[in-house]
């Protein structure tokens, strides 16, 4: 048991065999999804260390008169837990970012 629920009958009566999970309940079997960190940007990309960011708003930094210009790309990203998961650089600077903040660079 625990905070798992059947994806077909919604019932939390969960057992897990090696890589999957199987519903007591109705018998129903699935993978068990990869765990760890998912962080995703703005659009719903889900973004992973090393991505290149980019601003989709202007934001100044606080405790400086420094604002990040909207479309400003970042160098490559390392993500970290926590209320900013995002930590990179930018301008320069090191900074922590808000996911909901930025999108993710294609190419």
């Amino acid at each position: 048991m625990g905070d798992l629920t059947c994806p077909l009958c919604t019932l939390d009566e969960i057992a897990t065999h090696g890589e999957r999970n199987e519903c007591v309940t109705c018998g129903h079997e699935w993978e068990k999804e990869e765990e760890g960190l998912v962080v995703k940007d703005a659009y719903g990309n889900i973004l992973q260390n090393g991505d290149i960011i980019a601003m989709v708003k202007d934001l100044k930094l606080k405790g400086s008169n420094q604002v990040l210009k909207s479309g400003m790309k970042s160098k490559p990203i390392r993500l970290v837990e926590g209320d900013h998961e995002i930590d990179c650089r930018m301008d320069g600077m090191s900074i922590a970012l808000k996911a909901c903040f930025v999108k993710k660079v294609q190419g």
